[in-house]
């Protein structure tokens, strides 16, 4: 089973990041699950998500205290105390922003910078949900390229589609796949 983790604000699509990752698991004929963890529900607080991947059925519904891998939205949440807290020695972090946290394997984006040009708006969840199956290729990029399209239409989707090419193209396809093959044994 592989277990992720999604932190960042309302507004900035945590919980469709956890929706597309997971519809594109299901679609690539994994078992998956995807739900939010809300504290006060107003555009800026702290949103966590969380998406679990299986090739067997589970039953498991509780919050991931333990992932395997972290996106982070917004680089200002590394100040918040429990953000890293159980990522696995085997774990990784995907972030928005330029800096990486130290003593932690982890991938800077700048996703909302991307995302505001291809998308016009400054939400960063599909981007580094593309740096996310770029750097595990644990998933193909044409099963998100799916998730997108099951969800948005027309120009909404071909911005989103441009965005995670983009995105992918950024970081370095296949850095964590041994990290994956580790979590899913």
């Amino acid at each position: 089973m592989i277990e992720l983790r999604i932190h960042g604000r309302g507004g900035q699509g945590n919980v469709v990041a956890a929706y597309l990752i997971a519809t594109a698991a299901i679609l690539e004929g994994w078992h998956a699950q995807a739900f939010p963890a809300f504290g006060a529900e107003r555009r800026g607080a702290p949103v966590t998500a969380f998406v679990r991947i299986a090739r067997d059925p589970f039953r498991r519904r509780n919050q991931i205290v333990h992932p395997d891998f972290l996106i982070i939205q917004d680089p200002a949440l590394l100040h918040v105390p429990g953000v890293l807290d159980g990522l696995k020695s085997t774990g990784a972090v995907v972030l928005d922003g330029n800096r990486v946290p130290e003593g932690v394997e982890a991938v800077a984006l700048p996703a909302t910078r991307l995302a505001k040009a291809y998308l016009g708006r400054p939400v960063p969840n599909t981007a580094l949900a593309a740096a996310f199956f770029s750097l595990t290729g644990f998933l193909p990029l044409s099963a998100l390229r799916h998730a997108l399209a099951a969800r948005f239409k027309g120009p909404v989707l071909e911005k989103n589609l441009r965005l995670i090419e983009a995105a992918a193209a950024q970081v370095e396809a296949g850095r964590w796949r041994e990290r994956v093959h580790a979590a899913a044994a």
